[in-house]
């Protein structure tokens, strides 16, 4: 077995740059709940006129 070589040490941050990123990374945001994430909206009401089907308008709008 060969020896380990000892690994370089990584440079340490200066003191002000770590307060920096702690301050601006340090803390995750706050939870956003499921029911906060859900828009509701009241539907409409039918519009019986315009949604009333007329088996006759397929000729109109394919024969003329």
């Amino acid at each position: 077995m060969t020896p380990e070589k000892p690994r370089p040490e990584k440079p340490s941050p200066s003191d002000a740059a770590e307060t920096r990123r702690r301050a601006r990374f340090g803390t995750l945001p706050e939870r956003v709940r499921a029911e906060d994430m859900v828009v509701e909206k009241p539907t409409t009401v039918p519009d019986s006129a315009r949604d009333a089907y007329n088996s006759d308008e397929w000729l109109v709008r394919t024969c003329l």
